[in-house]
């Protein structure tokens, strides 16, 4: 390769000689003209002729080539990317994806700058007509009614601060060692937030363009869970700084992972778990007064030992309008004491109540929106979801995959089953003997179908029941409020210069 660049150097270079030559020349001839400046004419003449004499017929110059740059980008490439490389191991000369992934990246940015930079530009545009909107709504009476009734309230809190210890002489110890005897304080299980597996919504952005609002991914939930919980908890500054939220549910059909990613959340975080499920709690502190103090004594603990998490399971309980009278978990008691230790919670303390539900629909929407600030749907996983979830549970119970084992169809034929279905399915197939048997008979995706069938799908008709049931929350207001704010700006744009200009001759007529 030296040898090669060596040749394709000398043949870019030009020809110096004839040059060098000519140069000589005219100095000989600028130091003859200094010398003998009185016989310029005779001396020129004869330097003209000596120049005819001593001067060479020009000879054949080869041109410069059309393939020296090529050959040059060649060496230049080979150079960069393959003389320190090791081929002893690509014998075969397979391809490297390394070098298409940087070749094709740059390619890629440029498209995906492009589709990022329409989708900033819609919602900027979206932010400032909400932004307009709020400061058209707010009114000059209305700021300052708002004001009084922040300043009533700053009082209330004052007050509601002034609350009795229930618990003055007894040390945070004992606290904790009764709530653990009595079964509150459990330990929650190793899981991680990675553990909750899906992917993202990729039919989201097509499905808005035609007005049709999408249920959120498996991933998005895992990010969100990150956002609102894990961070927060985990790290003081971050707590402060960010959005103040004190309660959180999780709303989802059966077996969508709703349990496992209360136990995450504790997990990463290294917070404390306290139970106050209707059935954990059931036959415990029973009475108003116990109660108070079962609540009180939790949340002095929780607030002592940062961070805490407070889970109460079937949460939309404590709200029903009716309960059945098979129900003996007195799940009621809880209605008046948890919205009251909302108030007391403070920015300060990393205390997080986390509830779970699979029926809200039984809850009275108002006041199980005021108790949980953030409502999470969790829906059954879509295809990319569920190809991921096969492929993971298959290798966590030591199974092989085969020609015979076609995930892609397995994911399309188990559309409706949660991630809970498919670890029970999984647990069924692949028993120890089965697990010997995979050398001889390889695993085969008809196989899963029997454990399925036996289990009741979340059927489409449910998830648009959870879907419509959101929309009735106050959160679903908002959402759909942005959502259509396309719509109603189009025909609001004139009717706000229309109303400008009527103020305007209002003005007019005053100061006649």
């Amino acid at each position: 390769m030296d040898l090669l660049l060596l040749c394709v150097q000398q043949l870019v270079a030009p020809p110096e000689e004839g040059g060098k030559k000519k140069k000589g020349k005219k100095g000989g001839k600028g130091k003859k003209g200094k010398k003998d400046k009185k016989e310029k004419k005779g001396k020129k003449g004869k330097g003209k002729k000596g120049k005819g004499e001593d001067e060479e017929p020009p000879g054949w110059t080869m041109p410069p080539s059309v393939f020296i740059k090529t050959v040059a980008e060649g060496c230049f490439d080979y150079r960069n990317h393959w003389e320190c490389r090791d081929e002893d191991w690509n014998f075969q000369q397979k391809h490297d994806s390394e070098l298409i992934k940087v070749t094709k990246r740059g390619e890629l940015e440029l498209e995906i700058r492009q589709q990022v930079d329409e989708i900033m530009r819609e919602e900027l545009s979206k932010l400032k007509l909400a932004i307009d909107k709020e400061k058209k709504a707010k009114g000059g009476k209305k700021k300052g009614k708002k004001k009084g009734k922040k300043g009533k309230k700053g009082k209330k809190g004052k007050k509601g601060k002034k609350e009795k210890d229930l618990t003055p002489d007894r040390t945070i110890d004992s606290l904790y060692e009764e709530l653990v005897m009595e079964g509150v304080i459990k330990r929650p299980s190793k899981t991680q937030v990675t553990d909750f597996l899906g992917d993202y919504s990729y039919l989201g952005t097509t499905l808005r363009a035609k007005n049709i609002e999408p249920m959120p991914g498996l991933a998005d939930v895992r990010r969100i869970i990150t956002e609102y919980c894990v961070l927060p908890l985990g790290s003081q500054t971050v707590h402060e700084k960010a959005p103040h939220i004190k309660s959180l549910a999780l709303i989802g059909p059966r077996g969508t992972g709703k349990k496992m990613l209360v136990n995450a959340v504790c997990a990463e975080t290294g917070a404390n778990f306290f139970d106050l499920s209707p059935q954990n709690v059931a036959g415990k502190f029973q009475g108003k007064k116990e109660t108070a103090l079962l609540i009180h004594m939790v949340f002095k603990v929780a607030r002592a030992l940062p961070p805490s998490v407070v889970y109460i399971g079937d949460c939309e309980k404590s709200f029903m309008k009716k309960i059945p009278k098979a129900d003996t978990s007195d799940c009621k008691r809880f209605k008046k004491e948890l919205p009251k230790v909302l108030k007391i919670l403070k920015p300060e303390d990393r205390v997080l109540i986390l509830g779970v539900t699979k029926v809200p629909f039984n809850a009275d929407v108002k006041p199980f929106c005021t108790m949980y600030q953030k409502l999470v749907l969790i829906p059954r996983p879509d295809y990319a979801s569920r190809r991921i979830l096969w492929k993971s549970l298959i290798e966590k119970g030591n199974g092989r995959f085969s020609p015979q084992l076609s995930l892609s169809s397995l994911a399309k034929v188990t559309d409706g089953y949660t991630p809970g279905h498919m670890a029970t399915a999984t647990q069924a197939v692949l028993t120890e003997k089965r697990i010997t048997q995979l050398h001889k008979k390889p695993l085969e995706a008809s196989e899963f179908i029997p454990p399925l069938a036996k289990i009741d799908p979340v059927y489409k008709e449910e998830e648009i029941a959870f879907k419509t049931w959101f929309e009735k929350t106050p959160l679903g207001k908002k959402r759909l409020k942005a959502l259509k704010g396309d719509d109603d700006d189009g025909g609001g744009g004139k009717k706000g210069k229309k109303g400008k200009g009527g103020k305007k001759g209002k003005k007019g007529k005053k100061k006649k």
